[in-house]
């Protein structure tokens, strides 16, 4: 069973089975388009990027070291500075780091997914892997929907030319 469950867990985790991938919409993105905003869009797509980034480097951090202290909530999980390029790319690649580092904690027949985190309030290393699955998918639909508004306003601005 415990087999089964760490499958279905990485695959969870490689988010291919139910939507896009984390790293198919993140190497695809417009990087044009990363602090683009939009009426009624709280957030640009480097916002949710760095949110991706901060809250999952802070699940993996959890789950693995004792001694790591979270960010102030919720100020601390935001960055909200304009991004360039090179920050895009080098946010990026610290979530792919981090989310294969959480699949190969995963992966570790050595870690025991039902034993509660000895310096949690109950958190198990399954629940974390499951909300590290769950946050990524979250705000990773939202980075798509910005990434089609901004295509259907190139379109726009094209066919305005025209």
């Amino acid at each position: 069973m415990n087999k089964i469950l760490r499958e279905h867990l990485l695959e969870l985790l490689e988010g291919k089975s139910a939507h896009i991938d984390l790293e198919t919409v993140l190497k695809d993105f417009p990087i044009e388009a990363k602090n683009a905003k939009f009426e009624n869009i709280p957030h640009t797509a480097w916002e949710l990027l760095e949110h991706i980034r901060i809250a999952q480097w802070d699940i993996l951090e959890f789950s693995r070291d004792k001694n790591h202290i979270s960010p102030e909530f919720p100020k601390g999980y935001w960055n909200k500075k304009e991004a360039s390029v090179e920050d895009w790319e080098k946010s990026v690649r610290q979530i792919l780091e981090d989310l294969q580092a959480m699949r190969d904690l995963i992966s570790d027949s050595e870690t025991d997914l039902f034993a509660k985190i000895s310096h949690g309030s109950g958190q198990t290393i399954l629940r974390e892997a499951l909300l590290v699955a769950d946050h990524n998918a979250y705000h990773l639909g939202q980075i798509v929907l910005i990434w089609r508004m901004f295509e259907s306003q190139q379109e726009e601005q094209k066919n305005a030319k025209s």
